[in-house]
């Protein structure tokens, strides 16, 4: 833990200011908490409105007592999750001062240092207060949905749980599914077997289930049922026991579709549905069944909703941005601030790029 010592209040000042002195335990290296390059230094300076001042292993804070505060919260959060072991980047300091600002209950330290899942030297754990609460409402619930633009981690926290469970030997297999959707393109006309065809849609689960698993087990697991991927309209009469199920791209469903899916829940199994309901491809007249499913399933008993928001992508920084400037865009057409469709189909519904 950080220490702090107040000193009196700096005086001459038009509104009240206060000094605090924080003191970094030796046992931690300040260029951890500063950053390299100072990168975390710049980014305090730059998001409290106080002073700063650091000379060895004590940082100074000079502002409004509510500023310094925060900002000393800010540093006792990094130093904890410091001391766990953990790398920190300046992407984790940004969310530790979201965090803070939006005066939730839980610790930054709480969320950051959550680890789902560790494979050849790298641990996947949520980076967000509502990747965390996904999290969670996975382990709590038989079924879960996890709705929120591209790049919050929805499918890949997913996948992680899956493994996870997995290994705990909590399921005896995982089964990934999502509707192959044509976009553009009719299946039929496309070259190859019908396992070739659908392979591109099913390539995303892939790509997750290589970062969490060894490579050169991955067809061993496949051979023996330990885990599938299959397209959703394999999924047909089946009864799914003791088994980790993951519908991802759901937005694409019908609702006849995702009730179809949600049924096929046997004993001992968990279900997560992931989509973007700004991202649907289903052709005109048809709705999507994630659209309605919360309506229908309001109320009941072990089936959690959880959104993720342009604050909770954890991409590339520009990503997170991307996706505000398109929901503000979005938010101005439907006020009418501006002509036309604006990048719309013909249903209203954002068209995928």
């Amino acid at each position: 833990m950080t220490q702090s010592e107040q000193p009196a209040a700096a005086s001459g000042s038009p509104e009240t200011r206060t000094r605090h002195t924080v003191l970094v335990p030796p046992s931690v290296d300040m260029v951890s908490v500063l950053g390299p390059g100072d990168e975390h230094l710049t980014i305090l300076e730059r998001d409290f409105a106080c002073d700063v001042h650091v000379r060895g292993n004590r940082i100074t804070l000079t502002g409004e007592p509510g500023e310094v505060a925060l900002a000393e919260r800010m540093l006792d959060e990094l130093v904890t999750i410091i001391r766990t072991g953990q790398g920190v980047t300046p992407e984790a300091v940004e969310r530790i001062i979201a965090m803070l600002r939006a005066e939730t209950t839980e610790r930054p330290v709480d969320v950051l240092s959550l680890n789902i899942l560790s494979n050849r030297g790298r641990t996947i754990r949520p980076k967000t207060l509502n990747q965390k609460r996904y999290v969670d409402a996975i382990d709590k619930h038989a079924i879960t949905f996890g709705i929120g633009p591209a790049g919050t981690g929805k499918t890949y926290l997913a996948m992680a749980k899956a493994v996870q469970a997995l290994h705990a030997k909590n399921v005896t297999r995982i089964i990934l599914t999502r509707p192959a959707v044509e976009a553009g393109e009719r299946l039929g006309y496309l070259p190859g077997t019908l396992s070739e065809k659908i392979d591109p849609y099913l390539r995303p689960l892939y790509d997750a289930l290589h970062d969490m698993v060894d490579p050169e087990t991955i067809p061993k697991l496949l051979a023996a049922g330990t885990v599938e991927v299959a397209p959703l309209a394999y999924m047909r009469g089946r009864t799914l026991n003791d088994a980790f199920i993951i519908l991802d791209e759901a937005q694409n469903t019908s609702p006849e579709q995702m009730k179809m899916f949600l049924t096929r829940l046997g004993f001992g199994s968990k279900i997560v549905v992931t989509g973007d309901v700004t991202q649907v491809d289903l052709p005109g007249g048809v709705r999507s069944g994630l659209r309605v499913v919360e309506q229908i399933l309001d109320g009941v008993d072990d089936v959690s909703f959880n959104r993720l928001t342009a604050t909770d992508v954890v991409r590339h920084r520009l990503v997170g941005r991307i996706v505000e400037a398109y929901d503000q865009f979005d938010a101005r057409d439907e006020r009418g601030d501006r002509g036309g469709h604006g990048g719309r189909g013909e249903r209203g519904e954002r068209v995928r790029s």
